[in-house]
């Protein structure tokens, strides 16, 4: 099997967010900017999940539908096989996304009033979930590394735990949009804190499979039986499989007080009936999609790499920080010296681009933009040629 990742699919009038509602949600009046935000890729999904959609959809009734033990052996040996991560049957719940997922848990393991802790730049969403549950966003900023990219700063960590007394951290491994794969150290002297200061993480890893050459994904469940009380992660197929609007996540609790308290928030919701084609999409896709998965990396990281090299050579005012993980590229632009509306127009009405601005990513991002790399090359080659128009003020 040899995907052409080079395929340029039309994306237009399919309800696509990226491509159809940029003015929508970027404000963005025009559709003729190349889109370079949303965090999907615009590859088909793997010929192995289009099958079993196919068959799935010839068989004809859709009526109520549940987990069969498949959809959880296919998940146990995907995270076995491909990160040496034993997961327990036991800790598997299911629900439609992971933002909807760690927004119940944040109303379920806080009150209102209390603090939970992020790291700057931080996902959008996840500011969003703090604050419209009226909880309090606390920001611990990462620190730029001219190696790794970005290092968590462990020190003012422990001044924000020790006066804030936050009841959550709420993790990104690997980190959106930065990038960053968390280490084994890293994570543990996390939870060492979090032990201290009786605080429970909250580990987004729907990043996970996404990796770039020679790096390794650690999460939270890797460092043993010690932490299993404070620590959750949230999983799913739709990132690294191209499935984002299936809807369908799993979050892992070792805690089997807090994962029966999870269940019985999902029944208070209606959240207790799963979609038979998301399901049937996830399995196909842990099943048998392995090698798809890794020819699809090996084209990421070309990607990344051509980008990389286009960036240092023509754009001297950009600079990219280093990363471990997705697909994603996190640019520096601070040096074009303009505000953050400003940086929008320039990459709009000059580059002809729609990227994710890195004020929305927190204070932290002010000066940055996100570009999504999970495209054919040729869009690529479109974006360096209108980035090249950029021409900084003397």
């Amino acid at each position: 099997m040899e995907t052409n990742f080079d395929l340029i699919i039309n994306r237009h009038a399919t309800g696509s967010v990226k491509w159809d509602f940029m003015d929508r949600y970027q404000n963005m009046q025009t559709h003729n900017l190349l889109p370079m935000w949303v965090s999907d890729f615009d590859f088909a999904c793997p010929p192995n999940v289009l099958e079993a959609l196919h068959n799935r959809v010839d068989h004809g009734v859709f009526g109520y539908s549940e987990r069969d033990e498949d959809y959880y052996a296919v998940l146990i040996n995907w995270f076995a096989r491909r990160h040496q991560l034993e997961i327990s049957p036991d800790w598997i719940c299911s629900i439609e996304g992971v933002v909807p997922g760690l927004s119940l848990l944040i109303q379920m393991l806080s009150q209102s009033g209390d603090g939970v802790v992020v790291q700057g730049p931080y996902y959008g969403s996840f500011a969003k979930i703090i604050q419209l549950n009226q909880r309090k966003l606390l920001e611990n900023p990462l620190v730029e590394d001219e190696t790794l990219g970005y290092v968590m700063d462990f020190a003012q960590l422990e001044t924000v735990f020790r006066e804030q007394k936050p009841t959550l951290f709420l993790l990104c491994n690997p980190h959106n949009p930065t990038g960053r794969c968390w280490s084994k150290e890293e994570l543990t002297q996390l939870l060492t804190l979090c032990e201290k200061y009786d605080v429970t993480v909250l580990s987004d890893e729907i990043w996970a499979d996404l990796l770039l050459p020679g790096s390794t994904f650690t999460s939270v469940l890797h460092l043993g039986e010690r932490w299993h009380s404070r620590v959750i992660a949230a999983t799913s197929a739709s990132k690294t499989f191209g499935l984002s609007s299936l809807r369908i996540s799993n979050f892992l609790i070792p805690n089997n007080e807090i994962k029966t308290r999870f269940i019985e928030r999902l029944n208070a919701h209606g959240l207790d009936v799963f979609n038979a084609l998301s399901m049937e999409a996830a399995s196909a896709a842990y099943r048998s999609s392995a090698q798809w998965l890794d020819e699809m990396l090996a084209y990421l990281a070309a990607n990344r790499d051509w980008f990389v090299e286009q960036v240092k050579t023509h754009l001297p005012w950009a600079k990219i920080s280093p990363a471990q993980g997705t697909y994603l590229i996190w640019m520096d632009c601070r040096s074009l010296n303009v505000s953050d509306d400003d940086l929008k127009m320039i990459m709009t009405e000059c580059a002809g681009i729609a990227p994710s601005m890195g004020a929305g990513f927190g204070p932290h991002g002010s000066g940055f933009i996100r570009l999504n790399l999970g495209c054919p090359r040729r869009y690529l080659e479109q974006a360096i040629e209108g980035l090249i128009r950029i021409k900084p003020q003397r």
